[in-house]
């Protein structure tokens, strides 16, 4: 639903966009009604907002917080990547297909991409980062950084300041 420009620049925000936004990063199922009330605003307000949050990309969608281990990717790792300079946009879109690839990341510092992978098993692990990651023409280096427990996101973060 999103327009697909995300280089708009952002429009500020209020106070009742962003109590939404709490609320639906706590549960993304939650009804417009529930919304309305916990926000103290109509349904009619509750819904044209979501869905101009939708619209301007700021609500990507929504989905299902899964638990990996339980879902039967019981091996996770996080693969620090340097790439080929400017070779971003390429690997970006072949990472986006790897199996169990959970998050891409360009960044700043030692390394120039992290992804966090789930996996059946260390064998599966080891063969997309031996098999299907290290052999890409835009990767000059991989690290492997195991995951030994994952822990989910505060349920609210801490508000964030509207005044800018």
């Amino acid at each position: 639903m999103s327009n697909g420009n995300h280089h708009q620049p952002a429009r500020q925000l209020d106070s009742i966009d962003l109590a939404i936004l709490r609320l639906l990063r706590v549960d993304g199922r939650a009804s417009i009604r529930s919304v309305a009330e916990q926000v103290h605003i109509s349904r009619a307000n509750a819904y044209a907002r979501i869905n101009r949050l939708l619209e301007e990309g700021v609500i990507r969608g929504f989905g299902a917080r899964i638990d990996h281990e339980r879902a039967g990717d019981g091996a996770a790792a996080y693969v620090a990547m340097t790439i080929v300079q400017d070779s971003w946009p390429t690997l970006r879109e072949k990472l986006r297909k790897l199996p169990g690839a959970s998050h891409i990341s360009l960044v700043s510092g030692d390394f120039d991409v992290l992804m966090l992978v789930h996996t059946t098993d260390n064998r599966a692990l080891r063969e997309l980062v031996l098999g299907r990651v290290q052999p890409l023409p835009e990767v000059l280096t991989t690290r492997t950084l195991l995951v030994f427990e994952e822990a989910e996101p505060l349920s609210e973060p801490a508000p964030r300041s509207i005044d800018r």
